[in-house]
This record gives C-alpha cells, structure tokens and sequence, in this order.
C-alpha cells in the first residue's frame, strides 16, 4: 500500500488523473476500471483537460464501470451511464464501444451480471481500477455484509447509501434501492488500485479500511490485501 497525502480535492483530483496518465502512456490499450459519485469528478475534469491538450490518447483504451442502479434506462439523468457520459466518455476520443457500464435494465439480472463478468475476463482484466469509498465502507456497490461477494451481482442498498445518494435526486424515494455491482474479484484482480477519498466524514471509515481488520462488514478493508493499492488522499490518517 502506498499512501499519497496531498493538501486538497483539486491536488487530488489532478494526483490521480497524472496516474491515469501514466498509466495509458505506459499502455495504451489500459482496461480502465471506473468509479462514479462525486469524488471523481475532479478527477475527470482533470483527464478531459490532458486529453484535450494531447496529454492522453484514449483512443485504444477499454473502460469498465463498477455499477449502475437497478431500473434506470442509461438516458436517467441519475443513471451512471449518464453521469459516465456527463463527465468523461463523450468529452474525450474513446470509442463510445469500448465503454461499459452494467445494464440496470436487463430483463434477466442474473444473466446480465455473468455477461458483465465475461466481459471483464474477456478484456484481459482491468489494469488500472479507480476506486471511491462509501460512508459505510462500501466500494462500488459492494455493502457491508456477512461475506464478500465475489462476483458482479444485484445488492439491496443500505439505508445510509441511499440517504447518502439521496442529494442526486428530487426526493429519496427517488433513489433506487438495488444496484448492479462489479464484485470483490474482479477489483482485486485488478493490477493496480487507485483509492480516493476527500472530505471529512469519510475521515473515520477510510481509516478503518486501511488499519482496521479485514472484515465484509467494512468492504473496503480487503484493499488492506491488494498487491499494488495507492491511496490519494487530503485525510490525514
């Protein structure tokens, strides 16, 4: 684990953009794991500017989204294909193709979730897999639970994800209250993990996934296990 302390979301932001960078300058086909919510916005800003500049060619890379909510059509302004769109794929050269995030409105949720594993083996893996972490610990939609559930899934949402998610939306029986999410597996089979964490109410909970015990009731906490985690942070813990 490598822990990167710097001053402020906006040192952040642009700390995990340059090793996303580097990353695709390293690689350029790079299998891109994405987060969504609001810590990697900044982050995204960040990566259209380089791109934009000539900084990143996106042209070859592969992304793979860790989730989306159960029922919304990819045209739902809360729908995280959309917010994928808003703010990074259709502001940068990426073949919109190469991009995916699960379908939350399959007809067969069981037979989607084994379609978006294929597609992650099929990929190769994900290189290089950004990460935020939820008030209760939870990494994409992986929720504090009696075990660690290993692959892509539907998960009921804990009632503090969705107050937490609740700010997106008119009202909060607005929120979606399941989620297709990418599984513990996949993520720690990713190459590298990038963690970022601003804000002080995720201060308590990202302590406990990096010095606590591995534990489901805190997901992230198997992090802790990874081979290659760099965690950007302004936290001090």
């Amino acid at each position: 684990m490598r822990i990167i302390k710097v001053k402020n979301y906006e040192e952040m932001s642009r700390k995990a953009a340059n090793i996303i960078a580097a990353e695709i300058s390293l690689n350029p086909r790079t299998v891109l794991g994405l987060a969504t919510g609001s810590t990697p916005i900044g982050t995204y800003e960040r990566l259209v500017e380089l791109c934009n500049t000539g900084d990143i060619d996106f042209s070859q890379v592969t992304t793979i989204n860790l989730d989306e909510y159960y029922g919304l059509e990819p045209t739902h302004e809360q729908s995280y294909r959309y917010f994928m769109d808003k703010h990074l794929l259709k502001k940068i050269n990426i073949n919109l193709e190469n991009t995916h995030v699960p379908n939350g409105k399959a007809p067969d949720i069981e037979a989607e979730c084994k379609r978006y594993d294929d597609l992650i083996q099929k990929a190769g893996g994900i290189d290089l897999q950004l990460l935020g972490i939820g008030h209760n610990g939870h990494i994409g939609f992986n929720e504090p639970s009696d075990e660690f559930i290993m692959d892509t899934h539907c998960v009921t949402l804990k009632e503090s994800t969705i107050n937490a998610n609740s700010r997106f939306f008119n009202n909060i029986d607005e929120v979606p209250k399941k989620a297709l999410t990418m599984g513990i597996k996949p993520i720690m089979q990713a190459r590298r993990v990038l963690l970022i964490a601003s804000g002080d109410d995720k201060k308590e909970i990202l302590k406990k996934a990096l010095s606590g015990p591995v534990t489901p009731s805190v997901p992230a906490s198997i992090l802790q296990l990874h081979k290659d985690l760099i965690v950007v942070t302004p936290l001090d813990i």
